[in-house]
């Protein structure tokens, strides 16, 4: 940002300066130089007004020769010539002879104003003696353009040092303005990506920046603050609730075991079936629990080596998949590849999920994990062959309850759902070629490569 806004109004003041600078400059040259021909036009109608004395009222030549000679002091290159454009006098020097001269002559005998043209670094001029409609003879000046460049040179001269000390006055003032201005708006970026990230106690500077960059970090402040006690609370509460409701239903079950052991066998079977409606319940709290622990949850990301935690997951539950006559297996495609996620959360997922496969898969069965990297993130599939799932049930399938079907509490694809979303990643469910459900997790690669050996880093 600080690049942005400086380049924007770099640019900004060039075009200003340029827009102010190059029009007066090209102004005050066009002055100098009709103020340099006016001059010398006045020099040259000097001499011509003496020419005359000497040529229509035949007066000696003397103040002729005068201003001739003043002219050659002055550093100029005078001619003077009569009615039928013969030269009568002049400077020692001949610049004001020749082709040129002799065209001008001609102009201004005819009763013309020739353009003056200039002759290497010279600039001609012509005027005539006495009357214009009846000159008496002309006068030729030529005098030296390197005065006149001299000036010109200074005036862009300066134009340009303007030019350069208001662009670097304007990059000296940019860069404090684009500092001023986006080193706040950095920071509260940074505090505000700390804040999701799971820092819940990260406040942003208030003391730096305009007005409103600082309005905007107070209410970053106050929101950062109601979130964190939003969340404290959060927290509280599931503690409580698990404390208080966890306890009663043990000691309910304490008491029930106690009073089937010397109960009949009808009454035992009825206290069996309350103790499963407690177990039941007890399963329904840990997995509200679950669920609102994973909706809360901010997580830090870490590289997870995919491969290991299946491996781990699976030969965690292989015990129970073969006590049901289910084979669990672990597939694979390509590298092993790293995933960015929270700490624990990948075990999670893959244990909800394969509590479902089991749950649902007969006897005989199959369920298996494979993972592959595919562009910017990982697919991890978890099928199994089991009854499948109704195109409805599968609509509503991530949220809490959602599948009336469901054998379990109903909560283990809502908790997947919401630890694979927070983690920046999607899942999905598909229908198994032949028959049964695959569920398609997409996560996101660690930064630093995605891919990894055998042996590499894991969370």
């Amino acid at each position: 940002m600080t690049r942005r806004i400086t380049w924007t109004l770099v640019v900004l003041t060039s075009v200003l300066l340029v827009l102010a600078v190059v029009p007066l400059a090209v102004s005050l040259t066009a002055r100098e130089r009709v103020a340099y021909r006016d001059s010398q036009r006045a020099a040259t109608r000097v001499i011509a007004a003496a020419a005359e004395e000497h040529l229509s009222d035949g007066r000696p030549a003397t103040t002729m020769r005068k201003e001739l000679n003043a002219a050659a002091r002055a550093g100029d290159c005078a001619a003077v010539y009569d009615a039928s454009a013969r030269w009568v006098a002049g400077t020692p020097c001949e610049a004001a002879q020749g082709e040129e001269a002799a065209e001008l002559v001609a102009d201004v005998l005819r009763g013309g104003e020739p353009e003056p043209p200039e002759n290497e670094g010279r600039l001609l001029a012509a005027e005539p003696a006495g009357d214009v409609r009846e000159p008496a003879g002309a006068v030729v000046l030529a005098r030296s353009s390197a005065p006149l460049d001299a000036r010109i040179a200074a005036i862009w001269g300066w134009s340009s040092a303007i030019g350069a000390a208001g662009l670097a006055a304007s990059v000296l003032l940019s860069v404090r303005l684009a500092r001023w201005v986006s080193r706040p708006l950095s920071t509260l970026d940074a505090s505000a990506r700390r804040l999701g990230e799971g820092a819940l106690d990260e406040r942003a500077d208030v003391g730096a920046g305009p007005p409103e960059v600082r309005r905007l970090a107070a209410t970053f402040n106050t929101m950062a603050a109601r979130t964190e006690a939003l969340v404290h609370g959060h927290r509280a509460v599931i503690a409580d609730v698990s404390h208080q409701l966890r306890t009663p239903l043990a000691a309910l079950r304490l008491r029930l075991d106690v009073l089937a052991a010397g109960a009949d066998d009808a009454t035992a079977a009825d206290l069996a079936a309350a103790q499963e409606e407690i177990s039941r319940l007890s399963r329904l709290v840990d997995g509200l629990l679950a669920v609102a622990r994973a909706e809360q949850a901010t997580p830090r990301p870490t590289a997870v080596r995919i491969d290991e935690v299946v491996a781990e997951r699976v030969a965690a539950w292989a015990p129970v998949a073969e006590e049901r006559g289910i084979r669990l297996a672990a597939g694979s495609d390509g590298a092993a590849p790293i995933v960015a996620l929270g700490a624990g959360h990948l075990e999670q997922i893959l244990d909800n999920l394969i509590a479902n496969a089991v749950d649902a898969v007969p006897s005989g069965g199959n369920i298996t994990i494979d993972r592959r990297a595919a562009g910017d993130v990982a697919r991890v599939r978890v099928r199994d062959d089991g009854p499948g799932m109704a195109a409805g049930a599968k609509a509503v399938a991530f949220r809490r309850f959602g599948n009336p079907e469901a054998g379990g509490t109903g909560l283990g694809l809502a908790i997947v759902h919401r630890l694979v979303t927070v983690n920046g990643g999607t899942v999905r469910l598909e229908d198994t070629p032949g028959g049964g459900l695959t569920v398609v997790l997409a996560l996101p690669l660690w930064p630093e490569g995605g891919r990894g050996r055998a042996g590499g880093p894991r969370s």
